[in-house]
């Protein structure tokens, strides 16, 4: 099953497989409501996640890859709202820091955008490089995080 949404960064299609969201990718598609209960609550996280009211998705996701790139993606869910690490530190978090090119092409291929924040990932100078969904959307998305970002001031 699949749905399209629309968002400030255009239409956003999200894939259900086997009770679980196996795809969330930016497209040019036409609109097209959600039709199941878990398309439903995706569309309305990403609906509040765009309104800065979600910060932390609560979504059954399936996402399917080599071992190498399951870890690329798992390290991605550990980046907290509204924060960035290289390329190289993710390599790191994955225990193989010579492999940040490769960390870079699995993220490329990160099928859950946004929700598996690829977006989170900058280069080691702290500029922003790559990403699917187009550089333009990258910056929007973490400049939408920074305004929206909770501080806890109790650390």
């Amino acid at each position: 099953m699949r749905c399209v949404i629309n968002t400030p960064l255009g239409p956003l299609a999200i894939c259900e497989e086997d009770g679980a969201i196996c795809a969330i990718d930016f497209t040019e598609g036409e609109l097209c409501p959600p039709a199941t209960p878990l398309l439903q609550e995706a569309a309305r996280q990403l609906t509040a996640y765009f309104d800065g009211t979600l910060t932390a998705f609560d979504l059954p996701i399936r996402m399917e890859g080599t071992a190498f790139r399951m870890k690329c993606w798992q390290a991605l869910c550990t980046i907290p709202y509204g924060e960035t690490i290289s390329y190289g530190e993710q390599a790191r978090r994955i225990g193989n820091p010579k492999a940040v090119r490769a960390v870079g092409g699995a993220n490329h291929h990160n099928p859950i955008s946004i929700v598996v924040p690829c977006h989170r990932v900058i280069g080691a100078d702290g500029t922003l490089t790559g990403y699917g969904g187009g550089m333009d959307k990258k910056e929007w998305l973490l400049m939408h995080e920074q305004l929206h970002k909770k501080w806890d001031c109790s650390k």
